[in-house]
């Protein structure tokens, strides 16, 4: 079939999203390397005191109806709150559908009055998939709204992320690459494929950077395969080459990713800097922390910091309640010189118009590598790195591979094995059936296969403990299984 940048696609086929089978268009339109945001700003370093950014992340994961857990229908936990609204917690739904909608009302309002105002979205393929399957096109229309309009997007940029909102140290390394490129799909069948060529940058699920030396490798050039051209890094998750904690968290940065077979790629690293706080984008902290930055040198060359956040952008009273009138108020203190709103595409293309560009910024690498680097010293190989691993450990009660996120307290493997062993065995399945045939990807089947891959790999299913997430869990894994069974033989 042949098909071009200018055919439009089908966001929900057979009632499952469209998270495959448009491979070749999806790779012409995340190819591109021409400036994105560019040639609509209007900022200039040299005019540039600092930067501050703010990021809003909307997720609701998948779930299954009341009933048997057998026969219950998949639908999305917003709709789900909807419909039970009395039962505690619940009541919070309208707010949290107001949420995902208001900040297009917000971009317009704020141009229209003569503003400049800049945010990124990033949004779950399961919350996108979860507004058209509930009948919410009202939600998507006003996104849209603010990402196809010449007048409107270039203060709106949306981030890229995994489908399902997996974490990605604890998801099989085949199907993290499925992750990245499902949700590109989806977002390319609903805004469109040159809305999608302007998604440079990356947002994590919970902020989760892997540090196991083959699987962070595996997922940077996963990235970068698919366009991306950074990634937002959380402070704590990342560290100087030597070990140290980072001494520059406010200029851009390369994350450095080597495996134990010493092959190595990087990525841009935009980091985020303290732990996870509403209040922090709720109040426009990062508005505040840039008033006290200045420019720093590197190279010869002044370089204007940024500060950024991201959070939750429909959970917690002060983004429902406080966010709106502070996130309003910013921009009429702010202009086009001195400190400035950006975001991060932006503040990149800016810099690369100034000749700085990714082989300028100085590396850092995952948390705890460096433990594992000097004691592997030049004898690399898979083997070395696992005595490395094993030694640190040892040495030091802190030295985890299980990968840094927003919070250290929590860990995404320990405890989980009822959820992690069938959603790998689920995976193992899905790869050993699939892989190497001449599948359909645009056919029922396959979809149905994937889609309930991606959402078995969903954070939330073992955030919350063990209870009705986790059985969820296991009954969407169970599904998946028969359904590689039976529409892909025995």
């Amino acid at each position: 079939m042949s098909e071009t940048l200018f055919d439009t696609i089908p966001d929900t086929i057979e009632g499952l999203p469209n998270i495959c089978g448009w491979e070749e268009p999806l790779r012409q339109a995340t190819a591109g390397r021409d400036p994105a945001y560019l040639p609509r700003s209007p900022l200039w370093p040299d005019k540039i005191q600092s930067g501050f950014a703010v990021a809003l992340h909307m997720h609701q994961p998948v779930m299954l109806n009341e009933g048997d857990l057998r026969t219950a229908p998949m639908i999305g936990n917003l709709q789900y709150m909807m419909d039970r609204q009395h039962v505690h917690g619940n009541h919070d739904a309208p707010m949290y559908a107001t949420c995902y909608t208001r900040i297009a009302d917000f971009i317009r309002g704020l141009v229209d009055g003569g503003k400049r105002p800049r945010i990124m979205l990033d949004y779950s393929g399961e919350l996108l998939f979860g507004f058209r399957q509930m009948g919410r096109n009202d939600i998507l229309d006003n996104l849209k709204s603010v990402t196809l309009d010449d007048r409107y997007w270039p203060s709106v940029e949306w981030l890229g992320t995994c489908w399902g909102h997996a974490v990605v140290p604890s998801t099989p390394i085949p199907d993290v690459d499925l992750q990245i490129r499902a949700w590109q799909h989806h977002f390319a069948s609903i805004f469109g494929w040159e809305a999608v060529s302007r998604v440079r940058g990356f947002s994590p699920p919970e902020m989760h950077l892997p540090n196991h030396p083959d699987v962070c490798y595996s997922y940077v050039k996963a990235l970068r395969d698919a366009g991306y051209q950074w990634l937002l890094v959380q402070e704590h998750t990342v560290e100087e080459l030597d070990g140290a904690g980072l001494r520059e968290r406010y200029l851009p940065r390369r994350l450095v990713a080597r495996n134990s077979r010493g092959q190595e790629t990087s990525i841009t690293a935009l980091i985020k800097t303290q732990g996870s706080d509403t209040k922090l984008v709720g109040h426009m902290q990062p508005f505040h922390e840039a008033k006290s930055l200045r420019p720093r040198s590197r190279g010869g060359k002044s370089i204007p910091p940024l500060a950024m956040q991201i959070s939750d952008g429909e959970n917690g009273g002060v983004i429902m309640n406080e966010f709106p009138s502070h996130y309003q108020q910013t921009w009429n203190q702010v202009g086009t010189e001195g400190v400035v709103g950006m975001n991060g595409t932006e503040y990149l293309e800016m810099l690369a118009m100034a000749g700085v560009t990714e082989k300028d910024f100085e590396p850092i690498q995952p948390l705890h590598q460096g433990a594992v680097w000097k004691r592997v010293g030049t004898k690399l190989s898979e083997e070395t790195v696992r005595n490395a691993m094993q030694e640190a450990a040892r040495a030091d009660h802190r030295f985890s591979m299980e990968g840094g996120s927003w919070t250290n307290n929590i860990s995404w493997v320990r405890g989980y094995q009822s959820v992690l062993d069938p959603m790998n065995q689920l995976s193992v399945e899905f790869h050993q059936r699939l892989d190497g045939r001449n599948v359909d990807r645009r056919s029922h089947a396959y979809r149905n296969a994937l889609f309930h891959l991606l959402v078995s790999q969903t954070s939330c299913y073992r955030y919350w403990g063990e209870g009705r997430f986790t059985e969820v869990a296991r009954e969407i894994c169970r599904r998946g299984l028969d359904i590689l069974r039976f529409d892909f033989g025995r």
